[in-house]
Parts: structure tokens; sequence; C-alpha cells
């Protein structure tokens, strides 16, 4: 019988995590993981953690369009280690946490495991910008994300 993983993803221990299989079209010429399709798998992490904070994107998007015109998140720098390949066929857990929750901004670590086997790090900083400027994050996504963090501590 197969276990068939939520859509979203899961939460485990303040951690948010999302498997992902690796198919052809991830893959280069020799069926390795092309490195910006990591960028990709770590994106859906990051919007499926947000998700399950209960930031419904459409939902955010539509409140704080009233009081913020123009808002977005933004990532305003990254750091990645590619450490080993995945390949074809693949089955990838990305693990997004958040390591500092500031006001205008959080940075995320998220790793790409392959089983035990840790394939791909990033540390992430995302800003909340409005106008073309850095702007609070909304109360009640910072609590959420604070709540999750301290779940991590405990």
């Amino acid at each position: 019988m197969n276990v068939v993983a939520p859509l979203d993803g899961e939460m485990r221990g303040g951690r948010h995590w999302l498997t992902v299989r690796v198919y052809y079209e991830d893959t280069d010429f020799t069926g390795i993981v092309y490195h910006a399709n990591y960028l990709r798998f770590m994106e859906r992490g990051r919007t499926n953690h947000l998700r399950l904070l209960g930031a419904d994107h459409r939902a955010l998007f539509e409140e704080t369009a009233k009081e913020a015109p123009g808002y977005a998140f933004v990532v305003r720098s990254m750091t990645i280690e590619y450490l080993k390949p995945a390949r074809m066929d693949d089955v990838l857990d990305v693990i997004t946490e958040p390591e500092e929750v500031k006001g205008a901004s959080i940075t995320l670590r998220q790793r790409v495991m392959r089983g035990g086997e840790l394939l791909v790090e990033a540390h992430v900083r995302v800003a909340f910008i409005s106008g073309g400027r850095a702007r609070p994050i909304p109360k009640p996504l910072r609590i959420a994300m604070k709540a999750d963090r301290d779940a991590l501590e405990a």
C-alpha cells in the first residue's frame, strides 16, 4: 500500500515537510537535478509552509491589499550549498524552518533531503514589502511564524 503525502506537506515539530518526486523535466541531460530546480522545490516549501501557518495567500493578499497596496513577499538574500546530487525518480523531502523572525523579514533554513542524506541546504531571507518599501509583516502571520520557531526550541 502506498502512503500519499498531503498535497501541501505537513508540520512536524515546528518544521514544514514537503515531499517531492524528481521528474524527467527536473533533470539535465545526465539525469541529475538541474541546480535551479532546487530553488523551485524550496519555493514550494516556503509557500506551503505559509499556507499551513494559516496564511492562505489569496486571503492574505485581499486583507493586506487594503492596508498595504501592492504588497509582496520577496527573497532578499539566499545562501545555498549543493552537497550531493538528486536523480530522476528520487523522492525528496524539502524541510523549511524559521531561523529568525524580525519586523519586516524572516530568515528560513531549508534543507532538501533524500532519506537521511542532506543534498542541499539554504538560508533564505524573505522580506515583506509594499509600495516598493519594506513594511512590517502582518501581526497574525508574524505571531504564527514566531510560534513555529518557538516549537523548534521546545
